[in-house]
């Protein structure tokens, strides 16, 4: 796509002076889900006693040898598949010269010009209905550093070296993001992708899943500006807010005439800010050269074909198969497939439903009641959410007209609560629905007595209908059948 025509379907910045158009590219770090670390058979464990998952190698004692851990490997691999990317048969591991505080070797076993994955391409589905493509530039393995703590002592830093040489996947996208609700969509979907994958858990309070984020900001169409790299935020959140005020900080200094230094930021969470960091390095400061005690990284077709066949079903195509198999909407599938364990969720409702229900009435279900109340709780659904058995059986009883869709979301209210089965709650409460004609017609004969002025208004008004639906079903508990009430008060307002 064209810069000029990208700038046109771009979210553009206002400033000052005229529109401006924000270009963002991440280097996303995602811990490697693996028992052990890069090179080493310390566990990759997150927490302990500090220095306690450490070994030889990784504190870096004299005569220790870097071993590749195969299945840090394999990972990496099936990340690039689940990327569409090109798996290169051939990697080189190199040494990365830095001076790293709380990395004993004193530089980085990383990947420079030879990654084990290169180009490939992420799918985003964005709020306002468009859909962009993302391309990636590489994916390549790194060991993590340790971690430093300054709150230890009252004159000196600690260094906890747990964290040191767990395996890390990096991985790298083009300049293709334009906007701070475009970086919030990359990121949510290539958390759901490595967690669908099973190569990392995504869990960026714990830092396990994090992005370097470089932004810059052009007139629409015009070269890329100079950079500035914000570094490791770990949140979808955290992501979009420094977005936005890294544009706005940079579009500001140039519309009063200034130039954008190249360097890396931190974002404070707290004020929402950017600051400076230090100056950004080039890649020729990191002095890289292949690690001599590591020999290149050879993989076989045959390799990579097995791991490919054992991919599991991603979220592009569970989305497509939701529309196409349950006649669900794009929306209410995105809203499904966005985490593994919801898209199970409702699949195990419509298992247990067996044809009975509708899935579009369970996807409505599902995304209103039960990832409505989550979020209105401030949970995530896992084995305390109110199981998929209780919610069919709530919508079941909605379906024969044993309970009305009212008193429904009053049992599912219940249930959620106490634990307590919904045909129970419904018999033990006396919730079921009443559909004898004569209870509700005695209703709707005193509601349209003691009001006259309003049942005269019906025929020029035919909305004044649902108020009278409202006050009879009101009258009654939310228990009478609502097919029969909108029938009785139509024959008997002459509607």
């Amino acid at each position: 796509m064209s810069n000029a025509v990208r700038a046109a379907n771009a979210k553009l910045l206002r400033g000052e002076t005229g529109d401006w158009e924000v270009v963002v590219g991440m280097e996303v770090h995602a811990q490697v889900a693996a028992r052990a670390k890069l090179f080493s058979g310390a566990a990759s464990a997150f927490g302990g006693e500090p220095n306690s998952h450490v070994s030889l190698v990784d504190a870096a004692m004299p005569g220790m040898l870097p071993v590749i851990n195969a299945e840090c490997v394999r990972q990496a691999v099936r990340t690039g598949l689940g990327l569409d990317a090109r798996v290169n048969a051939r990697s080189v591991f190199d040494r990365k010269n830095y001076f790293y505080p709380d990395l004993p070797q004193g530089y980085q076993i990383s990947q420079y010009k030879s990654p084990i994955v290169g180009e490939g391409v992420v799918s985003v589905d964005l709020p306002d209905g468009r859909a962009i493509d993302v391309g990636i530039e590489r994916l390549h393995l790194e060991q993590d550093a340790g971690k430093s703590l300054h709150d230890r002592h009252a004159s000196m830093s600690l260094v906890d070296l747990n964290r040191a040489g767990v395996a890390l996947m990096e991985i790298v996208t083009k300049p293709d993001l334009r906007s701070a609700e475009e970086a919030r969509a990359f990121i949510a979907k290539l958390r759901a992708i490595l967690r669908y994958l099973g190569t990392c858990d995504g869990d960026m309070e714990k830092g396990n899943l994090r992005a370097d984020v470089n932004v810059s900001v052009r007139r629409p169409g015009a070269p890329l500006g100079t950079r500035c790299e914000i570094k490791n935020v770990n949140s979808i959140r955290f992501i979009g807010q420094a977005v936005d005020f890294e544009a706005r900080r940079q579009i500001e200094i140039l519309e009063e005439g200034g130039a954008i230094v190249q360097e890396t930021r931190l974002f404070d969470p707290d004020a929402g800010t950017t600051r400076a960091m230090r100056s950004k390095e080039e890649a020729h400061d990191y002095r890289y050269f292949p690690d001599p005690d590591l020999l290149p990284l050879e993989l076989t077709s045959e390799e990579i074909d097995a791991l490919a066949r054992d991919l599991p079903e991603l979220p592009d195509a569970k989305k497509a198969r939701f529309m196409r198999e349950f006649a669900l909407s794009a929306y209410d599938s995105d809203v499904l497939v966005a985490e593994k364990e919801r898209a199970d969720y409702f699949e195990e409702h419509v298992r247990q439903a067996a044809g009975r229900l509708e899935p579009k009435a369970i996807a409505n279900w599902v995304i209103n009641e039960v990832l409505g109340r989550l979020n209105k709780e401030g949970v995530s659904l896992g084995p305390d959410t109110i199981p998929p058995s209780a919610n069919v059986a709530i919508l079941t009883m909605v379906s024969d007209a044993t309970i009305s869709g009212k008193i429904a979301k009053d049992v599912f209210d219940i249930a959620w609560r106490s634990g307590r089965a919904p045909g129970e709650i419904v018999k033990t409460e006396g919730l079921e629905q009443v559909s004898d004609l004569g209870a509700i017609a005695r209703a709707v004969d005193a509601i349209i007595a003691a009001n006259p002025d309003k049942a005269a208004q019906v025929k020029a008004k035919p909305a004044v209908l649902g108020w009278f639906v409202g006050q009879v079903m009101k009258a009654s508990g939310g228990k009478a059948n609502p097919q029969a009430v909108n029938d009785l008060l139509r024959a008997k307002l002459g509607l």
